[in-house]
């Protein structure tokens, strides 16, 4: 086998076993009082099967969004509320009506989004654009320390030897793996 195979399975097999213990140790420190149900608690509007009725996503895909209209209205100097509603405008408008036969290029999406979320907000496209690469740098690095503090706390626990951590990192920063989180 070659080297390269040899290292190729070994970052695989460090990135499987980081993820089994993280997956573990995040089960392991779970509430174990809560208690499941499938029905709302009284006096609220969620539906079975959706957390929060942040609907069929569920919660862990509506809070980026507050979120981005938060960053996007502190960057460009305009009210959350405006700059909320403006990219709950521009969404609906770009969604499409029929399911696309081809992938949709990203930054093509992306452009679209930007040119009409500049338009909704008179405010300039390449003002728009550059806020909105701004927080995906700032969220993009967020990614990278927490994934680099996740390796650091195998190492230390003894989860990962050093040279297996930094296999993984290596693979990650090679593209062959994610950092994790939301992209």
């Amino acid at each position: 086998m070659k080297t390269s195979h040899r290292i190729a399975v070994a970052a695989g097999t460090a990135a499987i076993g980081l993820a089994g213990a993280i997956g573990v140790a995040t089960l392991a420190q779970a509430d174990a009082t809560a208690s499941p149900t499938t029905q709302p608690s009284a006096g609220t509007t969620a539906q079975a099967g959706m957390p929060g009725g942040h609907g069929r996503m569920g919660a862990r895909h509506a809070a980026p969004e507050g979120r981005l209209a938060e960053q996007l209205a502190d960057k460009l100097g305009l009210e959350t509320d405006t700059v909320a509603k403006a990219i709950d405008t521009v969404r609906a408008s770009l969604r499409p009506t029929e399911k696309p036969t081809t992938r949709p290029d990203p930054a093509e999406r992306q452009d679209a989004f930007a040119e009409a979320l500049a338009t909704e907000l008179g405010v300039d496209k390449a003002k728009v654009t550059e806020a909105l690469d701004a927080i995906r740098a700032d969220a993009d690095a967020g990614r990278k320390a927490a994934f680099d503090e996740r390796l650091q706390k195998a190492v230390t626990e003894g989860t990962l030897t050093q040279a297996e951590a930094d296999a993984v990192k290596k693979a990650a920063e090679a593209g062959v793996i994610g950092y994790g989180g939301r992209r």
